[in-house]
This record gives C-alpha cells, structure tokens and sequence, in this order.
C-alpha cells in the first residue's frame, strides 16, 4: 500500500549517503577450519574458496586421492590428526578462525568436536555435520552460533524434483506458507503466449526468476531478462509463487459445548437404536460372518463363546425351575462353577441333602467337559496371538505401480531421503535395493531386492515417467543409467555423481540426462553457512543451484538502510519473504520499496556469488537514470513526486522539487529494473518519463 509523502521523507532521508560499492569487510581476511577432508569436506573448501577466504584443514590420514582436483592449492595448511584434540585445533590457528566446518562422515566425532572448538574460541560460528535433530537444537542453545545439517537430506529434493519430469523445479516450505518455483516452456497455446510482457507476470503471489527467449543462452544471475520483453512462443519463463495460504476462519457462535455434545450424544443414540431392525441386524451378522473366512481361528472362538454363552444362561435357567428355594444369582454361581470343572459337590449348597436326580449329575459332567474345552480353545487362542505378536511377518509391501512412476535405484542415505521427499509429493514410486531393508523402512513403498542391473526387467520400466540411479557407485550409476535410456528413452533419466568435472562432462554428453553431484550440492549450504545466514533450502534452476537464505538485518551490516529493490538488483538476488523487526505480519514476495532496517527477517533467492556479493557488501554498479517528461494533471505533480521517492529511495524534497522543474532528470543512479519500474508507476499517475544511461 501507498504510504503518505510525510512517511515517505522519513523513510527516504539520506538515500543517497548509502554507497553503491562497500569496501571488502576485513573478516574477510580472516581464516575458516574444515574438519574432514572426505568428499563433502573437499566441496565444503572449494565453495569456501569462493568467498575469498583462507582455508585450513584437519583430516585424521592422509587421503590418498582428491576429488577436487588440486585441492592442496585451496588450502593455507593441511594438519593430519583428530579434530578433537586441543593441541591439534591451536595448530590449525583455531584462535584465529571466523568459521568451523565439522563434516567428517562420523556425527560423534563432529559434535565432540564442537565442544573442543567452544572451548578454544567462544567467537567462531559452528557448522557441524548432524541428523539427530533433537539434539542439534539443543547444542544450538549451549553453544551459541551454532548451524547443522545432514548432507543427505540437504539435495535429496533437488532429485526428488529432477524425478518428477514436469515444471516444477522446488517446493519452499515457509511456516504455514508453501511455495513452487516452477519452469514452463511456452506453447502457442499457453494463455502467456503473444499477449503478456514479462514484468506482467510479477503479481503479489508471484516473481518472475528468468526468461529465456528460443536459441539464447542460460542466465548466470538473475535479472538478466527484459520487463518490456514479449513471451514468445519456444519461451522458456521460471517463476516462483504462492501455491498455499493460512487457512482463514471465521468465528462460530457461542454456545455451550457440554449442552452441544450431550444433545448430540442423545440424538446419535436414539439413531442408532431406530436402525435397529430384523433385516440390519441379519445382514449385519453376515457381512461379520462373512469377514471371517480368511481367520477360521476367530470363527471356532466365536462359536465356541456362543456355545458357552448358551450353556451358561440354559442350565442358569434349569437349575432356577428344579430349585425354586435357590436365587437366581445362586444358580448362576453354580453353572459357572461347573463350567470351570467342579464336581456335582456344588450342589450341597442348593440343598441340604445329596438327593439330586441323575440327570443333573449328567448335566454336571457336560457343563465340565464344554467348559474344559473351552478354556483349551481360549489357551490356543492366547498361545497363537502371543506367538504372532512375537513372530509377526512384515506387512506385505504395495504392488509394484503399473504406469507414470519413478524407478529408484541405490537406497543408502540420499536413496531413502528422496523417496520420502517423493511419497510426501504423493508420486507413485518404486524402489530398487541390492541389499534387503528393514520393514520399518519406507514400508508403503513397493521395493525390488536383487541385482540392480537385473531388477531392470522387473519394474515397469517401459511405462515408467523416470528413473533416478542414485547407488554409492559412480560407475554403476552411469551403467544402470545407460541400461535405462536403453531400454525406455522416453522417460526422464536422473544421475547421482561425486566428481563435479565428471558431471559437467556427463551433462555435455547426456542432454537427456539430469546429471546432479550430490557433495557439490550440499556444500554450497554448508559454506553459505558459515558466514551467519541460515540456510532452509536448496533447488536446482537453470543448471545452477539456488539457496533458500535467511538474514536477520544488523545495524552494520551490508543490507542495512537498503531499498529492497537495492538488495535484489544490486546483490542480484529475489525477496521471497519479508518481516518488519517489530513483529508486524510478514509478507510474502515483498514490494521493493521496502527499506530494511535492524531486526528485520529477509527470505530470499540467490546463489553462492550472490550470498558472497552480499557478504564483502558489493553491489552491482547503477547505471541508468529517469528523465521525466511532463505531468498531465496537477495531481500527477504529486502523486508523481510519491512515486520517485518511493521507488528510487531519494527524499520526498528532492522528488517535488524535480516534479516542479519539467522536464528533468532525476539525479540519482538506478538499476535498470528499478528504473523501469519507477517509469511504469509514472505513467500509471499520468506523468510521462523514460530511462537515459548513465553518463560516464
């Protein structure tokens, strides 16, 4: 919403004292600690390297082989020794170091760690390699500054993704907000096509992430696609919006909740004896009777407590007719007793003298002789359903889907996080192992156990919308894969790799395939993280990988005191969600002229250079100023002097005097979406302007 002009000066005064390119902060030149030189910790100092920083390791042996290639070159210092040991971190100059990285393969070894670190320097931020969220909360609250991750969970939705072979490329879990980022080719009929702008597409709910026109080249950045640009047929357009809202509810009269729920105890009482007929009742008896066909066990158990139950009430009643002087209860008592295999004794109590006729004496030995039946069924009973309990077979797995599912292969760590990630999408799936799981493992979803190559023939595989090969065997991932598009080329075709030179070979020679390295992927969050963002998210687009990244705004930091459109256009990233610092609602794909102050919460979009950009506090160069024309009305000179202020972030005085002296030029450099933009609101208060380049 439009804020008054007088809220505009006092959001907007000494814009212009912000500059455009922050010196490189001096804890850049300071020192971060990896600990673990496996396959993440090698991508963990290349992404670190990225950043500009100096990098020390400790690794427990020598490695033997690097799969980053001249590792050693990316380092200040390799120590060989245990990352827990005092002496070991004072080598690796740990007093000196702003970052520490824990990522062995060992989640002990990374948390005993931590404490050691702790204890050697209270400043350092902790990056720890963790799955055992409970306890990462709580180390978090003792140890302060405190980050952790598990390395499979972090890509197992770029695959998830890669796997369901349609538009969307991420799901970005918020709170009670849900958001997709979706790429969609453009179709002559898509109802985009030949009719909308590309800064059309932008609403409340949405931003546009790229547009890429036929025969041009992938974005490296965002940003780099035209507002005024028409969507063409062959397009390619990637956004992000809001799929999922709060759920909102209006308030329900009051009334009074025992009064309400006895009422409709009552009523649902009185229902159910209404329905009560002959006819239910029979069909009632013979769909339970029915049910039981496969458990003749419950059966001879039902028949045996009818026939018991029968006994039980018959000889009640005959032993109450022989012996009016008995009471009822005393009757029953009897007939029970004799169920339970006592002798004809019982019946002193029922008179004085042992004249009862033959009969009841016979009654007596068919009461014992059915109740001693009975109770060896109710042990067999006992007996089978403790043995069952004890010896229960694993619940049969769903069969194996018929069409339209995903093929996965290799269910190690990475495997089972992308088929959970799939099952929560709801995606029929099947699940491929060399090795048996336990039942308690993804047991909804349909599993193959064998040889991986073999299984191939046993999957569908012709009707399959794709198949993910995600093993620990670089090789024989690449084998299963060719085998794959082999046999069904039709269907999408996903890799799991360790080597990022590899994949990038792969990818060259495999359009087909989407080639994803795993350790290359999660490393990135890890490195990101250590320079104090939180990182809630990755997804893949365009080739790149995209960060789902929090900041809490400082007062010295380099986001303080910026327009949101300085922010996005200068550091190259995309707000996703903003909250004021005094707890106000937050706000979901936030307007651009918001300014950031200390306390704020800003969510956005961007990649490794960007959260680097934004870290040494270098932003993009502005180089394009607003040249406005002429003003229509004598509103527009006003509504038209709001506009800039808001847009362009100069004072409201600057803005009112530049409306009063037509035609000029705004005296403040812009990005040229943000010019754009201001142009366009411009012409919404009928005031004419255009963009003019900066002059150098």
């Amino acid at each position: 919403m439009w804020q008054s002009a007088d809220n505009v000066q006092s959001l907007t005064e000494n814009s212009q004292a912000i500059p455009d390119q922050k010196p490189a902060l001096e804890s850049m030149a300071s020192l971060c600690l990896v600990c673990g030189l496996g396959s993440l910790g090698q991508y963990c100092v290349a992404a670190l390297k990225k950043f500009g920083v100096r990098v020390n390791a400790i690794e427990i042996a020598q490695p033997r082989s690097w799969e980053v290639k001249n590792l050693p070159d990316l380092l200040e210092s390799l120590l060989i020794g245990d990352c827990r040991q005092l002496e070991t971190l004072q080598q690796a100059k740990i007093h000196q170091c702003r970052a520490v990285l824990l990522v062995t393969s060992d989640e002990r070894v990374n948390i005993e760690a931590a404490f050691a670190v702790r204890l050697l320097n209270q400043r350092a931020r902790l990056i720890v390699r963790s799955a055992k969220q409970n306890l990462n909360e709580l180390l978090g609250q003792q140890l302060g500054d405190f980050a952790a991750f598990e390395a499979t969970q972090l890509p197992a939705p770029a695959f998830a993704i890669a796997a369901l072979h349609n538009e969307t490329q991420g799901f970005i879990n918020l709170s009670e907000h849900l958001l997709r980022v979706v790429e969609s080719p453009m179709s002559p009929a898509h109802r985009w096509c030949n009719c909308r702008l590309v800064h059309e597409l932008n609403t409340r709910t949405r931003r546009v992430l790229s547009h890429i026109p036929t025969a041009t080249p992938l974005p490296t950045r965002f940003y780099q696609w035209e507002p005024d640009a028409k969507i063409c047929a062959g397009d390619i357009v990637a956004y992000i919006e809001v799929t999922q809202k709060p759920t909102s509810f209006s308030p329900s009269p009051v009334t009074n909740p025992a009064s309400t729920k006895t009422k409709q105890t009552f009523g649902n009482l009185r229902q159910k004896i209404s329905s009560l007929t002959w006819n239910y009742l029979q069909t009632q008896l013979r769909q339970f009777w029915q049910s039981t066909a496969q458990q003749q066990t419950k059966r001879v158990a039902i028949i045996c407590g009818m026939s018991v139950l029968a006994l039980l009430l018959g000889s009640t009643i005959l032993l109450k007719l022989n012996y009016p002087q008995a009471s009822w209860l005393g009757a029953f008592y009897a007939t029970a007793v004799m169920l339970l295999g006592a002798n004809n004794e019982v019946f002193a109590s029922l008179s004085p003298g042992d004249t009862s006729p033959i009969w009841l004496r016979w009654l007596n030995v068919g009461l014992i002789l059915a109740g001693t039946a009975f109770v060896g069924v109710l042990y067999a009973l006992l007996t089978e359903s403790l043995l069952t309990a004890k010896f229960q077979l694993p619940t049969r797995r769903p069969p194996i889907p018929q069409q339209d599912h995903v093929i996965l292969i290799g269910l190690g760590r990475v495997g089972q996080q992308v088929a959970t990630f799939l099952q929560q999408l709801k995606q029929p799936l099947i699940g491929v192992s060399d090795v048996e799981l336990e039942p308690s493992i993804l047991p909804q979803m349909p599993l193959i156990v064998g040889n991986l190559a073999h299984a191939l023939t046993k999957v569908n595989l012709a009707t399959a919308k794709s198949v993910v090969v995600a093993t620990d065997d670089e090789m024989a991932n690449l084998e299963i894969g060719l085998m794959a598009h082999a046999a069904n080329p039709r269907s999408a075709l996903v890799i799991r790799t360790f080597d990022p030179l590899f994949s990038q070979h792969l990818s060259q020679i495999l359009p087909y395939a989407k080639v994803l390295c795993a350790n290359s992927l999660a490393a990135d969050a890890f490195a990101a993280a250590a320079f104090g963002e939180n990182i809630l998210n990755l997804l893949r687009l365009n080739e790149q990988t995209l960060l789902v990244t929090e900041y809490s705004v400082e007062p010295q930091d380099s986001l303080s005191g910026l327009l949101l459109a300085e922010v996005a256009y200068g550091y190259e990233v995309v707000p996703i969600f903003y909250q004021k610092y005094t707890q106000e609602p937050a706000k979901l794909m936030p307007s651009n002229d918001i300014r950031l102050e200390p306390g704020d919460r800003l969510i956005v979009l961007a990649t490794i250079e960007s959260l680097r950009q934004i870290e040494r506090g270098e932003r993009q160069p502005r180089q394009w100023q607003v040249r406005v024309d002429k003003a229509l009305s004598k509103d527009a000179v006003f509504e038209g002097a709001v506009a800039i202020a808001r847009a362009s972030g100069c004072s409201i005085s600057v803005a009112t005097e530049l409306m009063h002296h037509l035609p000029g030029v705004l005296d403040l450099p812009l990005y040229k979406h943000q010019a754009q933009r201001l142009v366009r609101e411009l012409k919404k208060h009928q005031v004419l302007a255009h963009l003019v380049p900066l002059k150098t």
